[in-house]
């Protein structure tokens, strides 16, 4: 998947960002920009260009007379969505995942007992659209469009907590979501049980009942760290 609306520094990001991602250039290696110029086939302004996209995601840092560095794992923005899309494209996917997923069960049980004391009519109503559709392309091989709805889904759940952190981790969840199915860590069609679960969810924001809530997210979490121990082990 190309780099969106970032041109020619977008193209080198493409190659250069997944190589460091996994490993390629293990930390503490040094990037010489004019070497990469020349690979890439990039004027040394691209190169600098990409390179400082690299530094706000905390995997470069440039030092004078040393060159452009690469950091250590420990110092990555993990929470960056390319950074995590990067990630999840190369051979650390398994880990990737049950890390984002085991965030996400931390995290969302929390957001949801949220959303339901705190969650408005239209979000109710918009939390209700998303899963009737992730219902509808429930079957069929349908997974684009089932994907559609769930991020839909769990975006609203982070923003109807009212928690604006909470709600910062839309991308990360959309990510890890995205992953799963372009990266066939899916069945063929969603569990049925994982669907009726966002069904009641939905249900119990709406009734504004938030222990069913957090238990309801907690079970939804539950058998997506099961299906990791299937699909990615």
């Amino acid at each position: 998947m190309s780099t969106p609306g970032r041109g020619l520094h977008g193209r080198v990001l493409d190659t250069l960002g997944p190589e460091i991602t996994a490993g390629e250039y293990p930390p503490g290696s040094v990037l010489r920009t004019d070497e990469l110029a020349q690979r890439f086939d990039v004027s040394r302004s691209v190169m600098r260009e990409a390179v400082r996209v690299l530094e706000s995601m905390h995997l470069v840092e440039s030092r004078r007379r040393v060159g452009v560095t690469v950091r250590p794992k420990a110092e990555w923005n993990v929470y960056d969505p390319q950074v995590i899309r990067w990630r999840l494209a190369g051979a650390d996917r398994p880990h990737q995942l049950r890390s984002l997923t085991v965030l996400r069960s931390a995290v969302e049980p929390v957001a949801a007992g949220l959303a339901a004391r705190n969650a408005t009519a239209e979000q109710c109503a918009e939390l209700t659209e998303c899963a009737l559709g992730m219902v509808a392309h429930s079957r069929g091989h349908q997974l684009e469009g089932y994907l559609f709805h769930d991020i839909a889904f769990h975006r609203v759940i982070l923003n109807a907590s009212g928690n604006e952190m909470f709600a910062r981790l839309g991308d990360v969840v959309a990510e890890v979501l995205t992953g799963r199915t372009q990266h066939d860590v899916m069945f063929e069609d969603p569990d049925p049980a994982a669907v009726t679960l966002h069904v009641q969810l939905a249900e119990a924001v709406r009734e504004r009942d938030a222990d069913r809530a957090q238990e309801l997210t907690r079970e939804i979490a539950t058998g997506a760290l099961h299906e990791l121990d299937i699909l990615a082990p």
